[in-house]
């Protein structure tokens, strides 16, 4: 059952139209009728589970936020970026290449998860901090700015 739908606002980013979505049915803090962030297409975000793309936030390429995580302000996961479990990713965040962000993981204000990096468990990643390459940033860990290969 869907639990959102394609509005017709959009925005552009290079040659990418991502698209306003809006909830259909209520679910986690989301009522019927919300408006959330914007996708490229419905392959962006799952229509299990409880992930929601809130305010300006993006999600686009082949990326995809499922399970019960959170992308919002004005974040961006594409490329081939994952997103999953109840990571969140906000502020003016990226993820994107082939990197993931799971489980109970944070990455937000300016900082950059890119390459086929992981941040998981209970992991922060945030100021200025770079996670890229193969690095896994994991457990407990807090990452604030620096560049983590």
């Amino acid at each position: 059952m869907k639990k959102y739908e394609l509005t017709k606002e959009t925005k552009t980013i290079g040659n990418r139209t991502l698209y306003r979505i809006q909830a259909v049915r209520d679910f986690r803090n989301i009522k019927a009728g919300d408006i959330g962030g914007f996708v490229e297409s419905e392959n962006n975000l799952s229509h299990e589970g409880n992930c929601w793309v809130y305010g300006c936030a993006k999600v686009y390429g082949l990326a995809t936020v499922y399970e019960d995580s959170k992308v919002y302000n004005w974040a961006k996961v594409y490329g081939l970026a994952r997103v999953y479990g109840e990571a969140e990713v906000y502020d003016k965040a990226e993820v994107y290449g082939q990197a993931k962000v799971y489980e109970q993981a944070r990455v937000y204000e300016e900082a950059k998860v890119y390459g086929e990096a992981k941040v998981c468990g209970e992991a922060e990643v945030y100021g200025e901090a770079y996670v890229c390459n193969s690095a896994k940033i994991s457990s407990n860990a807090t990452i604030r700015d620096g560049i983590i290969y």
